[in-house]
């Protein structure tokens, strides 16, 4: 009995980091194709016809790169300097 006590205990320990974890992760950061780059806290349900690109949230562009900061809250996205909210 005190066996599966330690297992029971070991598998809620696991998922409550693996909870942890996957929480800590959520944000993003997107870029349309204009360059205009913003930072996500969830992921939404982005489709193919919004021609975005989402990377992670240390995700940093080269030098040479043009992108540019436009932050907006909300769910949405930018295009052709308006953001368009879904």
């Amino acid at each position: 009995m005190n066996r599966m006590k330690h297992v029971a205990l070991a598998a809620l320990l696991g998922s409550g980091v693996l909870a942890l974890a996957s929480t800590g992760a959520s944000a993003r950061i997107i870029c349309n194709e204009d360059g205009d780059c913003w930072h996500v806290k969830e992921m939404y349900d982005y489709q193919p016809g919004f021609r975005l690109t989402v990377h992670p949230d240390d995700w940093q562009w080269k030098q040479d790169e043009k992108y540019r900061w436009r932050e907006h809250e909300g769910r949405g996205y930018w295009r052709g300097g308006v953001w368009v909210q879904f």
